[in-house]
């Protein structure tokens, strides 16, 4: 299984980058916001799904997706497992809103804002909705996103952090108080800051 790619951007537009990587020349679809994020970028690190479904516009059947963000490959899968949500479907949802606005809609069980996005009709925006609401809270992303989304301070403390020995989740929340009070903290500040609070 493919965690993540880095690489160099050889091709680059908002639906697919090609990335080469040891060589080898791998086509990637892109969300709207990984393109936002990456548009300025020579070489880049996405992480990935690979995708198998046989279809008439894919002969051999597998499908890479790629993501700037953990926390929007995350949302993806969620997406993919409603059904009735695809791929394409999940990847338009993503394109056509910021996933904050995503997690906001469907905590909220604000259906007009999912099914504004071309494609879902109410009956699917109501699966999404009711399929995702708990899952949603669980898997604990929505404090993730919301506030911090892209912000790779913050991901970087994280690895420190649980690189340290402190439970993921625990470490999340600390860096969320800190930055809600201070945006602007460095990584070794917000690193040794959650410590006090840890």
């Amino acid at each position: 299984m493919l965690e993540y790619l880095k690489g160099k951007i050889v091709e680059k537009n908002p639906a697919y980058i090609v990335l080469e990587n040891a060589g080898t020349g791998y086509r990637i679809n892109i969300s709207l916001q990984t393109f936002s994020a990456i548009k300025d970028q020579d070489e880049v690190k996405l992480f990935t799904h690979l995708s198998f479904k046989i279809e008439a516009t894919t002969p051999t059947g597998f499908m890479l997706y790629g993501f700037y963000q953990q926390n929007e490959r995350q949302l993806f899968r969620l997406l993919i497992s409603v059904s009735g949500v695809g791929n394409s479907t999940a990847m338009l949802m993503l394109s056509s809103l910021a996933p904050e606005k995503i997690l906001w809609a469907i905590q909220h069980g604000e259906l007009p804002v999912l099914s504004s996005v071309k494609g879902i009709g109410n009956k699917t925006a109501q699966r999404i909705i009711v399929d995702l609401q708990d899952k949603i809270g669980k898997e604990n992303i929505s404090t993730e996103f919301l506030g911090t989304a892209h912000n790779t301070r913050k991901d970087e403390a994280l690895i420190g952090l649980t690189t340290l020995g402190f439970m993921k989740s625990a470490a999340v929340k600390a860096l969320d108080k800190l930055l809600k009070q201070n945006p602007d903290l460095s990584v070794e500040e917000l690193i040794k800051q959650a410590l006090k609070i840890l």
